[in-house]
């Protein structure tokens, strides 16, 4: 990374050995630094990240923030599901103590570190896939920590019952979410998909699931007072699909959006 260091967070003995890594400014980090934290933080160099932040930085079109890569571990689909809900088949066992792992210690170690101010309108978080999923229920879930999240290609089917096509559409888990909370969480949302993200259309529509459930939770959101194209964005990739590809191609924007100009 030409523009800035990557390091690595080291943690005691006492927690899961992951290799989290810092995607730190070159002209170093302030209070004020914006953090951004990276899930499936791994298959960051896929997602061409450090290219990205180095040609915003150069353009001086925002702030250049400080990112925290936390790799996904061998249970993703037990860590990277809802806090507080199970899918239909019983996964996500493990979200609730993850999304504690990066609450409670990653955040904190990282700020220590590097004396950042735990600022909700300068902290985002983003993932793709069932990351997308983990991203937006961290973030809606605790509004207090993130005010950005970034949703790429998001596993919003996410569903407390399997059956027909009515079942999986009216027992979707963050859709449900999103229609009880009484209190608006102020917080601003990328949504990104792709029109070759996968084949499946459970109810015949002829929208791709990816697609429908996508829109269809932008849709939960703007009933309840968010703002498109101002609190929720919503880019849809001709031809994109469900690979780092894709979303290394429309990662440039979202970073745009998500970070702040001074």
């Amino acid at each position: 990374m030409a523009d800035g260091a990557v390091l690595e967070l080291e943690f005691p003995a006492d927690l899961p050995a992951r290799e989290i890594r810092l995607y730190v400014p070159a002209g170093g980090v302030t209070a004020a630094t914006p953090l951004l934290v990276a899930l499936d933080g791994q298959r960051m160099p896929d997602w061409q990240l450090g290219e990205a932040l180095g040609a915003l930085a150069r353009a001086g079109e925002c702030v250049a923030p400080l990112v925290v890569a936390i790799p996904s571990s061998a249970e993703r689909v037990e860590e990277y599901g809802m806090a507080e809900r199970l899918d239909y088949a019983g996964r996500g066992r493990k979200a609730a103590t993850f999304q504690r792992f990066v609450l409670e210690r990653v955040l904190p170690a990282v700020r220590a570190r590097h004396g950042l101010a735990a600022a909700p309108e300068r902290t985002g978080i983003f993932g793709a896939s069932l990351g997308g999923l983990a991203a937006f229920d961290l973030a809606w879930r605790h509004p207090e920590v993130f005010g950005v999240v970034g949703i790429f290609s998001g596993s919003l089917w996410w569903r407390g019952e399997d059956g027909d096509a009515a079942v999986q559409q009216s027992s979707r888990l963050m859709h449900a979410q999103v229609q009880a909370t009484k209190v608006r969480p102020t917080l601003r949302c990328w949504f990104q998909a792709g029109t070759a993200d996968e084949t499946d259309d459970r109810d015949g529509n002829g929208v791709i699931d990816a697609i429908q459930d996508t829109t269809e939770l932008i849709d939960e959101l703007a009933a309840r007072g968010f703002r498109r194209d101002s609190d929720v964005v919503y880019r849809e990739v001709i031809g994109g699909e469900h690979n780092e590809r894709t979303w290394a191609q429309v990662l440039p924007e979202f970073l745009r959006w998500a970070l702040p100009r001074r």
